[in-house]
């Protein structure tokens, strides 16, 4: 008989809320219209967006004409970096952070190939930047900041407001990847300072597929998907408008139970964050301890395989994920613990749990008493003694 399942990876990906698909479903059937089209069908779908946007705008305290629906994170995250780079003729500075989502870094990379400057700020062990080194990284020809809100493997949060009101000062576009704090933290644009935010529906219980990239009033941005004139002429293509309604729904469900959620999660993640390391001698906590995401719990068991501990987890009943990646063969260790310090043998037994809704302290108590027991066991094949019960 199969083991019962606990998700502990929901920032991968959360399940879609029931409530959130009751009112999603209706749309790709009855109310199937193309918002583009004039008839009925099609007004009648282009009237939801419009519900939905205003709602999306009352969460992120905006404007509804700021908010472009996107495909998710991925898109909204080259959408910002490359349309503000087109809107400069594709030169100028760019300044990001060495723990970026790939999204961003590998999107920073391309344009540093395409002749812009980048400039990748550093972070301290515990994986916060300090927004001193952002503005002394300003250059004369600066055209935009992206630091993400708070890091998709180690959950530290980062102080977005703080840098976020100096680079204002400067004149220079402020954008942030939000995409693991929706739904967790306040996404008031404006209390953060920034003019562009990312973020994806399928991380706060909505669908997959869908995203948003906020773009303040304003902000020089030159379109990158050419086509018809969807989204105020800035993202064009027919609008996914199940998924449009489905993340407005999950996003304003998500926001409005956020602080008693959150608090909720932040004791779970603290509880769990305590016993490991009570238990497991040799675990090493990364990131922040106290800045962190309220569901993000991360560890490194050096010496161990992060993928092969994973492996071992799922096979009993828990789902997790690693910060390490096996490609052809080889393992490389995650560029956010190496940029934080670690060595990259220690980096290689890198854990990440993400708790969610349906997580209990039953189920964290579970996961404990199974986590220490895999522990052990690649422990005793990797020939180490460090690791074990204390």
């Amino acid at each position: 008989m199969k083991n019962e399942r606990r998700y502990l990876d929901h920032a991968a990906t959360t399940p879609l809320d029931p409530e959130v698909f009751k009112i999603m479903k209706p749309y790709f059937t009855e109310k199937f219209g193309n918002p583009s089209s004039i008839h009925e069908t099609g007004h009648g779908a282009k009237v939801a967006i419009k519900k939905a946007r205003e709602q999306v705008a009352k969460v992120l305290h905006c404007r509804p004409n700021e908010i472009l629906f996107t495909s998710g994170g991925t898109e909204s995250d080259n959408l910002a970096l490359k349309g503000v780079a087109e809107a400069n003729n594709w030169k100028g500075h760019i300044i990001t952070s060495v723990i970026e989502h790939h999204a961003i870094y590998n999107t920073a990379r391309y344009l540093k190939e395409r002749g812009l400057d980048i400039t990748f700020v550093k972070v301290d062990e515990k994986g916060i930047i300090n927004p001193d080194d952002i503005l002394s990284a300003i250059k004369d020809d600066t055209i935009l900041v992206s630091i993400m809100c708070a890091n998709n493997e180690i959950g530290t949060i980062e102080p977005i407001s703080e840098i976020g009101k100096e680079v204002k000062k400067q004149g220079i576009v402020m954008h942030t990847d939000a995409v693991q704090a929706g739904g967790v933290l306040s996404l008031n644009v404006d209390k953060l300072h920034i003019d562009m935010m990312s973020l994806s529906a399928h991380k706060f219980y909505g669908p997959k597929g869908i995203g948003i990239l906020y773009v303040r009033n304003g902000t020089e941005f030159v379109p990158q998907q050419i086509g018809g004139a969807q989204e105020f002429k800035k993202r064009a293509s027919t609008e996914n408008v199940p998924g449009i309604i489905g993340l407005s729904d999950a996003l304003f469900r998500s926001d409005d139970k956020r602080k008693k959620e959150s608090d909720r999660l932040i004791g779970l993640r603290d509880f769990t964050i305590q016993k490991i390391q009570q238990e497991i001698k040799g675990a090493i906590l990364t990131g922040h301890k106290t800045e962190r995401l309220p569901n993000n719990i991360s560890f490194c068991f050096p010496g161990l395989e992060g993928e092969a501990l994973v492996m071992r987890l799922s096979e009993r009943g828990f789902d997790t994920s690693s910060g390490s990646a096996c490609a052809s063969g080889n393992f490389d260790a995650s560029h956010v613990l190496l940029a934080c310090g670690l060595d990259a043998k220690v980096a290689l037994g890198s854990l990440r749990v993400a708790i969610g809704k349906s997580t209990t302290k039953e189920d964290l108590e579970l996961f404990i008493n199974v986590l220490k027991e895999e522990v052990k066991k690649l422990a005793k094949i990797a020939g180490i003694v460090d690791i074990a019960y204390r």
